[in-house]
């Protein structure tokens, strides 16, 4: 895999709004966001031009989108991208991007939900991208979330010690308050215990596999396009999925998945990590459990690569950064989950 240089302290930030203006409609938690950037991870950040643009620009203007993530990569003082939030039609812009210069050019580059279209291309055509908390929907609610939340970014991006062991967080929440509510800004719904971490639904073995996924509706938008994996891409793969906002029920999670499954990707891959479902009740997580095993297990014979639930990433927080192309370890003995690898060139 093609990996970017590391980050430090110091290190300057892009950010950019691939999808969704809503920098523009919530000023103020775009701004905490930008603050906690500067003053709690250390970096410098750089606007691009549509980054506060409206809704209605940025809709109607994708190439003016992509030209803004071209700009970054081709700006050797930028070090690395982050995204303001996500949105839901980020994929018009994939037609408009240099991925020549890209590719050339690697560099950081991170977000989740709809960025999962530009982060699954990219890592397609060789370059490690990351998975991880934008601006505006985790990066804002730094100082309100565990302690070890900021550590995990921090060992993420800027230490060299791999393997990295990831470790459930000690609770988390569904959301956060009303951006429009100054008094409580940057501030998270009801938080929960995480007393059972994850959790692993099947698997005998100790597997490893490159990463590669996002959010599992906005990867339906991709099939069947020409930005869509090829078949011999699928090979050592640990896919990871998770949930919306919008809350697809389980049986339409399970209408995704066959579709994998028709496609035989499940006989390529090594292994299948679920997000924890934001939104979700106990008895609508069992039901997804259920279904996730009998699509996979059932329908396509899969039933000895591990597929664990439930992970620390994703539409919930705190989450994990996880750097698509990098090797990981699914371990259902010891219920662990391991990046192998550092995601940067050393």
């Amino acid at each position: 895999m093609i990996k970017p240089k590391r980050l430090g302290p110091g290190s300057k930030i892009a950010i950019v709004s691939p999808s969704s203006g809503l920098p523009y409609l919530f000023p103020d938690i775009y701004e905490l966001g930008l603050k906690n950037l500067q003053e709690v991870m250390g970096f410098e950040v750089v606007e691009m031009r549509g980054a506060r643009m409206s809704p209605d620009d940025l809709y109607r203007n994708p190439q003016l989108r992509a030209n803004d993530m071209n700009e970054c990569f081709q700006n050797d003082e930028i070090d690395g991208i982050i995204t303001s939030i996500g949105g839901y039609e980020s994929i018009r812009i994939l037609p408009f991007l240099d991925t020549e210069l890209m590719i050339n050019n690697p560099k950081f580059i991170m977000g989740f939900s709809d960025a999962t279209t530009f982060l699954t291309y990219l890592n397609q055509l060789g370059m490690v991208t990351f998975y991880g908390p934008s601006i505006m929907a985790g990066l804002a609610q730094l100082k309100h979330l565990p302690a070890a939340y900021t550590e995990h970014l921090k060992a993420i991006l800027f230490a060299k010690s791999f393997p990295y062991t990831y470790t459930p967080f000690q609770k988390w929440s569904n959301g956060y308050q009303d951006w429009s509510n100054l008094e409580t800004l940057g501030e998270c719904q009801e938080f929960y215990p995480n007393e059972n971490g994850w959790r692993f639904l099947q698997g005998s073995t100790v597997e490893q596999g490159h990463l590669w996924g996002g959010c599992i509706e906005v990867l339906e938008f991709m099939k069947s396009t020409s930005y869509w994996a090829k078949e011999s891409f699928w090979k050592d793969k640990v896919l990871f999925f998770e949930t919306s906002e919008e809350k697809p029920l389980p049986m339409q999670v399970g209408y995704m998945l066959r579709n994998y499954g028709m496609q035989g990707i499940f006989s390529k891959v090594k292994g299948v990590m679920f997000g924890r479902a934001k939104d979700y009740t106990e008895e609508e997580n069992q039901k997804l459990y259920e279904i996730v095993v009998n699509v996979i297990q059932g329908e396509f014979g899969a039933d000895k690569i591990p597929i664990v639930v439930d992970v620390d990433f994703g539409h919930t927080d705190p989450k994990f950064v996880l750097p698509l192309g990098c090797k990981v370890e699914l371990n259902p003995h010891t219920n662990e989950i391991i990046l192998l690898e550092s995601p940067f060139a050393e």
